[in-house]
Parts: C-alpha cells; sequence; structure tokens
C-alpha cells in the first residue's frame, strides 16, 4: 500500500527533470548563438600561435618526381609540426611538367603558409620554377637572383615556335594572317594557352603582375630580383632568411581559404634534408642512369642463360633490370621508344640462347637504339637521354654481340670432342694384331678393332667407323689427301 505523500515527492522530482533538460537547452542555444556571432573573427588567425618554428626546404636542380615527394613530405611535416611558415629556397632551371603541377597542388592545398625564396645570390627560378614561385602564398628573390622564361618547350617537350613569339607575323594583314595553322602549330598554341591560363590564375590569386607573368610564358621574358619587385612579380627582396622572415612578418596571406596573419620574425629555423628513400629516387630519376641498370640487368640475364648455375649475374640482372624499370615508369615515356628497347632486347636474348650468326643480334642492336634515342618524351636536357651514353652502351652491345658470333663461329667450326663423331678419323696405333682383328691405342683407350690382315703392332691407323664398341681401322699410308694422318 503506497503511503500518500509519495506523490508529491514524485511530482517535484518530475519538475526538477524538467528544469534540468530546460537549461540545458537554453546553454545549447546560447553557444550556437555566441558561435555564429564569433564565427567571422576567427577567418582570421595568427599564424605565430600555431607553431614555434619555420621550416625551410631547398628545391635545387631540375624538378622531377624526387623533388615531388621531397616537396610533399616537407608540407605534410610542417602541417604535422604546425609550423609557423614553410620556405621553399628555389633554385632550379625547371622541369617535368606534371611534377611542376603536383607540387603547385601541394602548395595551393597546403595548410601551412608557404614562402617561396629564390636564393642564394646567381640562383634561379627559371620555367617550371616560376610556376612554383607565383603559387607559394608570398614570394621573395635575394639580389642577384633572376626569374622567368616559362614556356611551355621548356617545361613540357612541345614542338618549338611559341605562338605571340613573332607578334609582327601575327597580327599582320594578308595572306600571311590567312595562312591555315599546321597541327604541330595547333599543338604549341593548346599548350601555351593552358600554361598561360595557369600562370594567370596563380598571380591573380596571390595579387601579383598577371601581364607579366603571360610575357613570361608567350615571350621568355626573364626579369632580375629588383625588377621583378618593381613590377610586382614578387612581395620581397631579402639579402637573407632572417631579413626575409622580418619583412614578412605581420603579413596578411589567404591559406586554405583562410586569412592569417604571419608571425615568423624571429622564429626558429629547422632544415629539412631529402630523406635517403628520395635521394635513391632522385638518382634513379635521371633517365641515363636507368638505362645503365636496365643493360646491366639484360647482360646479367644473358649471361645467366648463357651459364646457367652462374647465379650471381642472374641475381644482379634481375635487381637492376627491376631499378631500371621502376626509374623510367617515373618518367613521361615515349611507348613506341620503349617497345623498340624491349624488342631490341628480346632479339640479343635470342641471339645468345639460339644463335643465328648475327642476324637477331644485330637487328635488336638497331632496334635498341632507335629506342633509346626516342625512350623520354620530354626537351627537358635534365631528363634525356645522352647521345653519348647511347654510343657507349651500343658499342659494348656489338662488342659482346661479335665475342658472341665469334663463339657460335668457332663451336660451329671445331670438330666434336666427345662420343661417334669425335673417333672418325682419329688417329690410333695398333698393339696387338691377328688376321682382320687385334687392338688399337686411340684416343688414350684401349680399342677393339677390325681391319686388313696386313695390319702389324706399332702400325699407325686411322679410325673409319664405330661399330658398336669395334673400331673400324685402316693403315694411316692408305689416308686420303684431305684426311687426318
Amino acid at each position: 500500500m503506497l503511503d500518500a505523500g509519495a506523490f508529491p515527492i514524485c511530482k517535484r522530482g518530475k519538475a526538477v527533470s524538467v528544469r534540468r533538460k530546460l537549461s540545458r537547452i537554453l546553454a545549447v542555444a546560447f553557444a550556437v548563438a555566441a558561435f555564429g556571432e564569433l564565427q567571422p573573427a576567427a577567418q582570421e588567425v595568427d599564424a605565430g600561435d600555431t607553431g614555434a618554428v619555420v621550416l625551410m626546404a631547398a628545391i635545387e636542380g631540375p624538378i622531377g618526381p624526387a623533388t615531388v615527394r621531397h616537396v610533399t613530405r616537407v608540407i605534410s611535416l610542417a602541417e604535422e609540426r604546425q609550423a609557423a611558415a614553410l620556405v621553399l629556397r628555389l633554385n632550379t632551371p625547371g622541369g617535368l611538367a606534371d611534377a611542376m603541377r603536383e607540387i603547385i597542388s601541394e602548395v595551393m592545398a597546403s595548410t601551412v603558409p608557404v614562402i617561396g625564396y629564390v636564393a642564394p645570390p646567381g640562383a634561379h627560378a627559371a620555367s617550371a620554377g616560376t610556376y612554383i614561385l607565383y603559387a607559394t602564398h608570398i614570394a621573395a628573390m635575394a639580389p642577384g637572383t633572376n626569374v622567368g622564361a616559362a614556356t611551355p618547350v621548356q617545361i613540357g617537350g612541345m614542338p618549338e615556335g611559341l605562338p605571340g613569339s613573332e607578334p609582327a607575323k601575327d597580327q599582320g594583314s594578308g595572306e600571311e594572317a590567312d595562312t591555315p595553322k599546321s597541327p604541330q602549330d595547333t599543338m604549341t598554341a593548346k599548350a601555351t594557352n593552358d600554361a598561360v591560363a595557369l600562370i594567370r590564375s596563380l598571380a591573380e590569386s596571390h595579387g601579383r603582375n598577371a601581364d607579366w607573368a603571360e610575357s613570361a610564358v608567350r615571350e621568355a621574358a626573364s626579369l632580375s630580383s629588383a625588377k621583378a619587385l618593381e613590377m610586382d612579380v614578387i612581395d620581397i627582396l631579402a639579402g637573407d632568411l632572417d631579413a626575409l622572415l622580418e619583412a614578412a612578418d605581420g603579413r596578411m596571406v589567404e591559406v586554405a581559404g583562410v586569412e592569417r596573419r604571419l608571425a615568423v620574425a624571429g622564429r626558429k629555423v629547422e632544415t629539412v634534408e631529402m630523406d635517403a628513400i628520395t635521394r635513391v629516387l632522385s638518382v634513379l630519376s635521371n633517365p641515363n642512369v636507368a638505362l645503365i641498370l636496365m643493360m646491366i640487368g639484360v647482360y646479367g640475364l644473358i649471361f645467366e642463360f648463357w651459364s646457367p648455375g652462374a647465379v650471381v649475374p642472374g641475381v644482379v640482372g634481375a635487381i637492376c633490370l627491376t631499378l631500371g624499370l621502376y626509374a623510367l615508369n617515373q618518367l613521361p615515356l615515349d611507348y613506341a621508344g620503349l617497345a623498340l628497347i624491349a624488342l631490341g632486347i628480346a632479339f640479343m636474348v635470342a641471339e645468345a640462347l639460339t644463335p643465328a650468326f648475327g642476324i637477331l643480334g644485330f637487328g635488336g642492336l638497331i632496334a635498341f637504339v632507335l629506342g633509346a634515342s626516342m625512350l623520354v618524351d620530354t626537351d627537358v636536357p635534365a631528363y634525356q637521354i645522352s647521345w653519348w651514353l647511347i654510343g657507349i652502351v651500343s658499342a659494348i652491345s656489338g662488342a659482346i654481340l661479335v665475342l658472341l658470333l665469334g663463339f657460335t663461329l668457332h663451336a660451329y667450326r671445331t670438330r666434336p670432342v666427345s662420343g661417334r663423331a669425335r673417333m672418325i678419323d682419329a688417329p690410333g696405333r695398333v698393339l696387338e694384331w691377328d688376321g682382320g682383328s687385334g687392338f688399337v691405342w686411340v684416343e688414350g683407350e684401349r680399342w677393339q678393332a677390325q681391319g686388313t690382315e696386313s695390319l702389324a703392332p706399332g702400325q699407325t691407323v686411322r679410325v673409319c667407323s664405330v661399330d658398336g664398341l669395334t673400331l673400324i681401322v685402316e693403315s694411316a699410308s692408305d689416308t686420303r689427301p684431305n684426311g687426318r694422318g
């Protein structure tokens, strides 16, 4: 039986529960309102509150797959450590277009401010380096440096003859203006217009001189550091890293859609070097190294097939061939050239396994030279295969083929060293003889023999044929003029 006093208690408990729920709802509402009022102010963040260090990495030499890996790793490290800024020190003649675009994408997507700095004095950011400098949030140069010459020919392997390089002819009247463009001119125009659109968009996103950027593409224009600052191509002219950070301090930049104020003056600077894997990739991405590794691999496998059981040539060859193919996979390949190289290698291996008296071998050598000359599809000098290397490798391949051909001809002309064929025409000496049979000494062994009754012990004989384990012999004095006496 329930006590009547329990009911008021239940009512009071329910009332307390309702008040608690209402207070929670009001607290959430106030929090949402406060967040809505503070949200516009939260878009501006002080970069100095997010990290106490500035990271610096160098982009030096030709831009390729190793550079992409290095920049990607450095940006990830800067984001992980919430660095105040990342300085990319540029000194590059340019490089591959695909690698350049990947680096630009990484820089634009970075949540850490990226400062491009062309240094030290004497350095330059040419070709692809110009695009990367335009993509950074702050562009800076040291005195005595230069930037520019960003034509598609220099960064991608397009044919010569840039549109806009001869404006008088293009804009003139008459037959020249009406002359239809060839497919080569059309491809060049497409590449140039695409490059212009890219560099103008980068310039406009950071408030820099887009007109000069276009002239750097169409006319291969170049500027000194002082002139670049005067023409708003760069933001800062600084003699060293400390001066750069001092000048960049307090500037507003837009990073991943968020306005941030840089606070980098006096920050500790840490240099991030390439890791071991990136250094290996940097070496392997050289097409000359890739070709050498591939040829070492091919010759190792040829020697292994030629002398089965040697093991070492096969193991070394397989490793080098794998590394060479991996290295080539990082480069812009012409697959027709790769197919010709594969065909040439197949012919040379076939020559080693099934001697064809040089026909397959030299055919493979010709295919290899043609394939190597057109293997990498770019006009960037640092990523082209040296003609000297092609000549040296071809000469070595030709010498090996001549050696193989010599062994083949020697083996073809040499008498067999064992078996029935080896015994024919072999000289011997009679040991015992009675009537038409006896024993003879031939090739260091005692043999049963048959022949004419006139033979006698000590007489020199010649083997005419072999019947089972019995030799058919005749007197050496009866040997034909072209036989073995």
